[in-house]
């Protein structure tokens, strides 16, 4: 075996060989996997193959997409057995907001170039004449997609690498992991060990013991997953034409055709069963090929829903019985990209539909290794999003709810309650007490909306029974004062000598050079892509404090992190659980907390864009004068234990001026009318600066920051879209991201966020179009469930363009 490597692939699975692929098809060659047995033992091998085109997200579409373009031409390409079966797919809406789900899928069809039609129960029938659509209101049929021979495509991929000149070693089991002092990686095996720069974890339902090695973990349960294969159907014997792979939420299933036999999958929904039972959800690291005595009374209910659906299966004998494991991440998505904290050491795992999966997430976590970024914004993949929430009954009970919601649509606003609690502010308890209805993001329980009088959300795509209420918050921001936790917050403390000067050469903006400034600033790429948004206030001359975004946290702590140079004098201290945060908003809120504090508030001794170190209610805090609502206030920064003193002092101060609580619902809609861009949707890792109209926060006049000549050269080269700010035509339906714009029929862009104004009564959002459609006034429509909506682009905020209220 040879003993240096540039990247060494962990794991001979879906996932290792379509990254190993496109990693040597990149022109990586130097590349080695080693899996402990054969190539797709683990999970790959006994996969059902199917390769759905039907996804709602937008980047996990483009995933699917790619995979679906490049197996039916991968047995020419490769010269290996494929069994590509492209016969499409239906999945079945049982109701209306299951119909609409699938209208949206309908719009993200188009911006992917995947065909889909939404049909009516009898048009089924064209399709799939043996099916009964009873309690069918209607179905999506895609076009292409269909399903493959797992271990066939897997070697066809192997085979390719090998052609692009990659190595794979078989029957090698890898027993330690080590980082050098050089930054190289050390790869111990019972046949040798490879040095090299970059390791991928790629080992599916082995991926947690090989992050151990590396001393790292993941999130992942394997989950016992069934289907079953019958002896042969008559009416597939007696005809040619396959039918498409069935997807029904009544019988939380997947059925389809296997060659002449009826192959059928289930997930099942009912509770009682664990993960992987008396295992913990991980198999031994010895284990390979495995399979696990059917549960046939676990999964008998749902073949019998199955039989109702297509009786010609009904007395057909079984051939076989598949029950082996399939990973799932709390949030059902792969993980793809670097491990916190281990500078070269990637993620490649987690897929509980890998063979659907692996062909595009190895396609773009390839760019990501190679290139800095890739083409589709991978925050939703990034293994960082999880903030290392590991714990194993969290982890546990999160991937149980994924794989029993498989058919289960999750509707906008709908709350799941598996795994909550897990990350709770000390006002969390005061909070519920007072109504509050909880959202999560990195696992922290953040409000989202406050129920004064016991409702609660009935959850869609339209607005809710909830919508009056959010305007109320949003109108008490506007005209009186409200107060939020925002505790979410990623916080972090950047000190030493050199803090101000490595700041500067990591950030497109300058940091304040004086003490109490504050600026908005990004971290960008070396090809310019942005990759961080962070608010920057200098608390002394080596003491700088630095906030982002709630699931940006262990990646903002990399992005901090990693390029501080042996010889500078930089720390940086992560302090999101420690401190707090609360927001106190609205043209009242100076007179509000006057009432509790000797500091001045006047705009002469605490400008706009500043923070200061003041006593509240008698409690020493970072009191920074900014904000996500555009509105006078303050976000007050306190230590995590002093909270519930700090709101109940705001509270009572407050209630002269009609104080309320606020939730995210409102903050959103408030950061609308005053065109705030989001990390995440508005600012990704597909875009510049100057895309996303943000130049003004670059400063080209400082010395040499990590991204400026490549931010230099899109400007000077041009680019073909731009971020624009829009109002569309009033509806009951608002744009929420991932909807197409379209010009005379014609996809010409993409929506990022939306919503609906409440103070101002407009419906706002962003979208990324090409530049000729720019300009304001320039008109287009953005497709909401089918319908088409006039959208125009805006010059400026539709509330307070001239930003007079935050300076009040």
């Amino acid at each position: 075996m040879q003993s240096h490597a540039r990247v060494v692939v962990i794991g001979g699975g879906m996932m290792g060989v379509g990254l190993l692929y496109h990693l040597a098809e990149e022109g990586w060659t130097d590349c080695l996997l080693i899996e402990k047995g054969e190539l797709t033992s683990g999970s790959t091998w006994h996969a059902a193959g199917q390769c759905p085109s039907f996804i709602a997200d937008y980047n996990m579409a483009k995933i699917h997409n790619y995979g679906n373009k490049l197996y039916p031409k991968l047995e020419e390409l490769t010269g290996q057995y494929v069994s590509w079966h492209g016969c499409g797919g239906i999945r079945f809406a049982l109701n209306d907001v299951e119909l609409e789900w699938f209208k949206h899928v309908e719009g993200v069809s188009k911006l992917i170039g995947f065909e889909m039609h939404i049909l009516g129960p009898e048009e089924v029938k064209q399709h799939n004449p043996h099916v009964d659509t009873t309690g069918v209101l209607a179905a999506a049929l895609t076009i292409g997609d269909g399903h493959v021979d797992p271990a066939g495509c897997c070697m066809a991929l192997a085979k390719g690498a090998r052609n692009f000149g990659a190595k794979i070693e078989r029957f090698t089991r890898v027993v330690d992991i080590n980082q050098a002092a050089s930054g190289e990686w050390e790869v111990v095996t019972d046949k040798g060990t490879v040095i090299c720069e970059h390791v991928v974890n790629a080992a599916g339902c082995y991926a947690r013991r090989v992050a151990q090695m590396a001393g790292t973990d993941v999130p992942i349960t394997n989950m016992e997953h069934h289907y079953l294969v019958t002896e042969p159907i008559q009416e597939f014997v007696d005809s040619d034409i396959e039918m498409p792979v069935m997807r029904d939420p009544y019988a939380s299933a997947y059925y389809r055709q296997e060659q002449k036999s009826a192959l059928i999958g289930l997930y099942e929904t009912h509770s009682g069963f664990e993960a992987w039972a008396g295992r913990s959800g991980w198999p031994e690291w010895e284990s390979d090929s495995e399979l696990f005595e059917p549960d046939m009374d676990r999964i008998l209910p749902y073949v019998e829903k199955v039989m109702e659906r297509m009786p010609i299966w009904a007395d057909a004998g079984i051939q076989r019985i598949v029950h082996g494991a399939s990973p799932h991440t709390p949030d059902g998505k792969p993980m793809l990209g670097p491990a916190m904290g281990l500078e070269n050491f990637w993620m490649c795992c987690g897929s509980s539909i890998g063979i659907a999966q692996g062909a595009g997430c190895g396609k773009y976590l390839a760019q990501w290794m190679i290139h800095g970024d890739a083409e589709i914004n991978m925050a939703g993949l990034d293994p960082r999003r999880f903030c290392g929430m590991n714990d194993d009954a969290w982890v546990r009970a999160k991937s149980i709810e994924d794989y029993t919601h498989m058919y289960q649509l999750h509707l906008p606003g709908e709350e799941r309650p598996a795994g909550r609690d897990l990350r709770k502010t000390s006002l969390y308890e005061t909070l519920k007490n007072k109504g509050t209805v909880f959202t999560e993001a990195a696992s922290w329980e953040r409000p989202k909306w406050f129920s004064l009088d016991g409702r609660a959300e009935e959850p869609g795509f339209g607005r809710t029974n909830v919508h009056e209420v959010v305007a109320e918050e949003c109108r008490a921001v506007r005209m009186r004062v409200g107060v939020t936790d925002l505790s979410s917050f990623a916080k972090f403390d950047v000190t030493g000598a050199d803090a101000e000067a490595y700041l500067n050469r990591i950030t497109a903006n300058r940091v304040p050079g004086k003490n109490g400034g504050i600026a908005l600033t990004h971290l960008l790429g070396d090809n310019g892509m942005i990759q961080s948004e962070a608010t920057v206030t200098r608390l002394a001359e080596d003491h700088f404090y630095v906030l982002s975004g709630a699931i940006a946290q262990h990646r903002d702590l990399d992005h901090l992190r990693h390029p501080i140079h042996s010889d500078e004098d930089v720390q940086v201290a992560d302090i999101t659980d420690d401190w707090g945060v609360l927001v106190v908003a609205g043209p009242h809120a100076r007179d509000t907390l006057a009432k509790i504090t000797a500091a001045e508030l006047t705009n002469e001794n605490f400008r706009w864009l500043s923070g200061q170190i003041i006593e509240v209610a008698d409690i020493e805090l970072r009191a920074l004068r900014v904000n996500y609502v555009g509105e006078l206030g303050w976000e007050l920064h306190v230590p995590m234990p002093d909270m519930p003193a700090l709101y109940e002092a705001v509270w009572a101060a407050g209630e002269e001026y009609g104080i309320a609580d606020v939730g995210t619902y409102a903050v959103n809609s408030l950061r609308l009318e005053k065109a705030y861009k989001g990390w995440g949707a508005e600012l990704t890792n597909e875009i510049t600066m100057i895309e996303a109209d943000m130049e003004r926060f670059v400063k080209y006049d400082k010395n040499d920051f990590i991204g400026k000549a490549a931010t230099l050269k899109r400007k000077q080269e041009g680019i073909s879209m731009r971020l624009v700010y829009c109002e569309l035509e009033a509806r009951n339906h608002d744009a929420h991201g991932g909807e197409a714009v379209l010009r005379d029929g014609e996809v010409i862009g993409v929506t990022t966020s939306g919503g609906w104004g409440h103070y101002t009564g407009k419906s706002l959002a962003f979208a990324y179009v090409a530049p000729k459609f720019a300009d304001p006034g320039a008109q287009f429509d953005v497709e909401i469930l089918s319908d088409a909506i006039k959208a125009t682009v805006l010059e400026a905020p539709v509330y307070d363009p001239h930003n007079a209220r935050p300076r009040a």
